[in-house]
């Protein structure tokens, strides 16, 4: 996988503004980004700066004290549900058009402090967060009330949902990593103990495997039995620091984890069933990476930063032309882009045929691909 600067849609400031969490929309048209002033800057897919809003506090009459500590996108991309540290978990109907009025349509108000949140994609009405005091709740948005899925001894400090959208998986202050199934998922217990980490999980994500790391300076991949398959161990080296944030490619084979300057890039052999690691993509005077997010047709990475920083980042495995016509990017071994360059019109196509071609695994045909499937976008 290849990342590339591309622009800076927000610029450092002069002292620490902390980018808390971002979001990008399941339709790849919108990128929510919100920092310590508790303002929600809402970009276009180029970085283009289009609208904002002002967060809420839980109680205007209390303390305004708090700060953003989660966002995602509904899986119809017409809402934001805002996940916030004076106990509250807002969702905010935005739309699909820009301009569209912003109402809150649900509020979920909770007795210990928010510090995550996740929204599963195949779970419409259902978004996942996680407390401070050790429980990890569902809100539902139909009924406008909150349950407790289960209830741990030790805060929640991370969350993520499955590529499949039935299950999530949540890490806590102990080092240990806890795992929900819904009913219509995969079948077996509903939720235990996954696995235990050496530190405090404050990056994870789930992709072809589960990605975990902390301030041990050590990455780790589990598979789905909670087996430890891979460690990457940087503990030698003294410029490494904490690992912050941790986020899988659409495609779920490509993990990219953040850490100080740095961000860590492995890349999935599906022949050799292993992860491989990409050269490290250092960047200056970004200082420690606080928020990620990727688009989910897997062109464009986003990063947030302590300094406030907002950096848009090109990534892709080849990239070609055809005829002077067509431009094709290659996100993933079986993912393509199509752009039509006097229109700027794009399909993307996932086949589920592939081709060994120069060292990388490509569709055999994207344009007569039997088994695949493509959505308009521009």
């Amino acid at each position: 996988m290849q990342i590339r600067h591309i622009k800076t849609i927000i610029p450092a400031g002069n002292l620490p503004a902390k980018i808390t969490a971002m979001a990008w929309s399941p339709n790849n048209q919108k990128l929510a980004v919100v920092g310590v002033d508790k303002i929600i800057y809402l970009f276009d897919e180029t970085g283009e700066k289009k609208d904002r809003f002002t967060t809420k506090p839980a109680d205007p009459k209390t303390n305004k004290n708090y700060y953003v500590c989660g966002l995602a996108f509904s899986p119809d991309s017409t809402k934001l549900a805002v996940a916030q540290t004076d106990n509250v978990i807002f969702v905010y109907k935005l739309g699909l058009e820009w301009g569209e009025k912003k109402t809150i349509c649900n509020k979920f108000i909770q007795s210990s402090e928010v510090t995550c949140l996740t929204w599963p994609h195949e779970q419409n009405n259902s978004i996942v967060f996680g407390l401070f005091d050790g429980k990890v709740r569902v809100g539902n948005l139909k009924v406008n009330k909150s349950a407790t899925l289960y209830q741990t001894d030790s805060p929640v400090i991370s969350a993520a949902s499955s590529p499949d959208g039935y299950a999530i998986i949540t890490g806590h202050l102990d080092g240990s990593l806890n795992r929900f199934f819904f009913d219509d998922g995969i079948s077996g217990a509903s939720q235990g103990k996954f696995a235990i980490c050496k530190t405090p999980p404050t990056a994870l994500a789930w992709g072809e495997s589960i990605c975990a790391g902390g301030n041990d300076r050590t990455i780790t991949f589990f598979d789905f039995d909670g087996n430890v398959i891979q460690e990457f161990d940087y503990s030698r080296d003294e410029e490494e620091q904490e690992y912050t944030i941790a986020r899988f490619s659409p495609s779920h084979q490509t993990a990219v984890v953040g850490s100080f300057g740095r961000l860590h890039i492995y890349n999935y052999d599906s022949i050799e069933k292993k992860w491989i690691e990409a050269p490290m993509k250092i960047i200056e005077n970004i200082y420690t990476i606080t928020a990620m997010a990727w688009k989910p047709d897997g062109s464009r990475l986003t990063i947030g930063s302590l300094c406030g920083a907002v950096e848009l980042f090109d990534c892709c495995l080849k990239r070609t032309r055809y005829k002077g016509k067509f431009e094709f990017t290659y996100v993933s071994p079986s993912q393509v882009i199509v752009k039509r360059l006097s229109t700027g019109s794009r399909i993307f196509k996932v086949s589920l045929y592939l081709c060994y071609y120069e060292s990388q695994y490509f569709p055999r045909s994207i344009f007569n691909c039997k088994y695949s499937k493509y959505f308009i976008n521009g």
